[in-house]
């Protein structure tokens, strides 16, 4: 980044109406270079243990690949590749005969010290960036009904509420290759933010929704708002929820560029 910033960040986990907690979230700032930041968020499924084993080796896997990480030398979109990659296999390989296979989806963003952004997902959890209170770009999902919208067969607010709403096309640890899913963001600026959610999260909030609540409050903030609106709109049907949010702020002239630790909710 060209001007003095810093980054404000918050994750949230909510097992939501469900028995157990399937989704598993992480913000890491890597202990060797400043700046350098990765937000993962996975909802695992199958089986009382399987998605949640899952969902784990996502987390697990990320946090081994993104600490022999190196912004100087290595490339972060390879990195993010290499994660869903490995998990993928993982999971595969850790399979529980007695229950459903394990899958997981995945949605993660890596922030390299000089400002650049990458993105990688697979499945439906999601990816937002928003710039000064409006959508700029969201990834897409590896779902039925995302399909049905691409082609034209059904709107946006129609796929929210369709019956097969739940059925993805892709993701990790099934029998096919996952999809990985790639963006770029050249140079982030203050006022930009970033959110990674699972579906528990987005599936209850218009663009212009979450827009408005990341604008107007702090990630902590928004992320204890969404968690509950969320909660109150499910009604008693409310999956798994998990999110990170990060907000890039400019610094004042003078001031110190900062990194401080994110602050999570768990419940």
């Amino acid at each position: 980044m060209t001007k003095a910033f810093r980054i404000i960040a918050s994750t949230g986990l909510h097992k939501g109406d469900r028995d157990y907690q399937q989704d598993q979230v992480t913000l890491l700032s890597h202990r060797r270079f400043n700046g350098c930041l990765l937000g993962v968020v996975a909802d695992g499924m199958g089986g009382r243990s399987g998605g949640r084993k899952a969902s784990d080796q996502v987390m697990l896997t990320a946090r081994q690949l993104f600490d022999r990480y190196s912004p100087e030398t290595d490339d972060a979109a390879a990195l993010l590749k290499h994660i869903v990659q490995e998990a993928h296999i993982v999971i595969r390989l850790t399979a529980i005969s007695s229950e459903q296979e394990p899958h997981s989806t995945i949605a993660a963003f890596l922030i390299n010290p000089r400002g650049d952004c990458h993105w990688v997902h697979a499945g439906d959890s999601r990816i937002y960036h928003f710039q000064g209170g409006r959508l700029v770009f969201r990834t897409s999902d590896h779902s039925y009904v995302q399909a049905l919208v691409d082609r034209g067969e059904i709107t946006e607010a129609e796929a929210n509420i369709h019956p097969h709403s739940n059925i993805l096309v892709g993701c990790l640890g099934t029998e096919s290759d996952p999809p990985i899913d790639r963006h770029l963001i050249g140079q982030l600026q203050p006022g930009d933010v970033l959110m990674a959610c699972s579906d528990g999260v987005w599936h209850y909030f218009s663009p212009s929704e979450l827009a408005s609540v990341l604008d107007s409050l702090t990630p902590r903030e928004a992320t204890e708002f969404l968690i509950d609106k969320a909660r109150a709109r499910a009604r008693g049907g409310g999956d798994n929820l998990s999110l990170v949010i990060v907000k890039i702020e400019a610094l004042a002239d003078g001031a110190r560029p900062s990194l401080p630790a994110p602050r999570s909710l768990k419940n």
